[in-house]
């Protein structure tokens, strides 16, 4: 029976990981409907571990349920990205900032080698590669602050955004921008100069968001216009309606001239007839 348990428990994680990445990455759109027997199928496991794999992505923010639609990949508005990535910012500097002031020397070895598979990845134009290292170098630096409230804060921040932070690198120019500033940030962190380091960080997430809303702006549908059709049919409603008041005070004005019309032909019949 233990067993048994700890299988499912290791099932339900592998499909998150694979669901995570499959969000994370494109594979499921922002905003695309979760069906479960599609999503089985596709992950090769039975609804149990998936459901529980739901529920966890949905604890990280990458899954949300609605009404009447059940579960759904999230899709972050641009007043949401601009506030998000506006905390995040402030939390990556302080991390930069903390750990500058608290990393040894073995971790910045560590993070020194990682940013070099980084570029190892980024030269290959291996995305995926390069993002996940990417991950862990933030995670590392992060971590390496020694504050776990703000590790908290930050794991359930990180993981609502990490399908934006992926989705930055499409741009090439903006990709290459990015693999600059992480030799910045490894130059203050080695030289454990948190200020500067606190500032790389922040500026690293700005642009980060200004890419990820110039993405959001450029998807964005155009408004919706009246059609050729849609406008003679508003025209005819709007000259065919008549405000209550209005037809109540035509109606009015046709009984007056109906009664002066009977009044002036009753005294017509009472005027005698000169003799001719």
């Amino acid at each position: 029976m233990k067993s048994n348990g700890n299988n499912g428990e290791v099932l339900h994680l592998s499909a998150a990981q694979r669901l995570r990445a499959l969000i994370v990455e494109g594979g499921i759109a922002p905003g695309q409907k979760l069906n479960e027997r599609e999503l089985a199928e596709r992950l090769q496991v039975s609804r149990t571990p998936l459901r529980e794999a739901l529920k966890l992505l949905t604890a990280e923010g990458l899954v949300e349920h609605l009404p009447n639609r059940g579960a759904i990949a999230v899709r972050l508005s641009a007043d949401d990205v601009t506030h998000a990535f506006e905390v995040m910012a402030a939390l990556e500097g302080l991390s930069g900032e903390l750990a500058c002031a608290r990393i040894s020397d073995a971790e910045v070895a560590e993070l020194q080698a990682l940013n070099y598979e980084m570029r190892a990845h980024h030269a290959r134009r291996d995305l995926s590669a390069y993002y996940r290292v990417n991950a862990r170098i933030h995670q590392a630096i992060n971590r390496a602050a020694r504050n776990p409230v703000l590790s908290e804060v930050y794991d359930r921040l990180n993981a609502r955004l990490q399908a934006l932070r992926f989705r930055s690198n499409f741009d090439t120019e903006k990709w290459d921008a990015a693999v600059r500033e992480h030799d910045a940030m490894i130059d203050a962190l080695s030289a454990r100069d948190g200020a500067r380091l606190r500032r790389i960080l922040a500026e690293h997430l700005q642009h980060k968001r200004d890419v990820v809303l110039a993405h959001l702006a450029d998807s964005a549908p155009a408004n919706a216009v009246p059609t050729a059709r849609s406008r003679p049919e508003s025209a005819a409603s709007a000259s065919t309606s008549t405000p209550a008041s209005a037809r109540q005070k035509t109606g009015i004005q046709r009984r007056v001239r109906t009664k002066s019309q009977l009044a002036s032909g009753r005294a017509r019949s009472r005027t005698p007839t000169r003799p001719s």
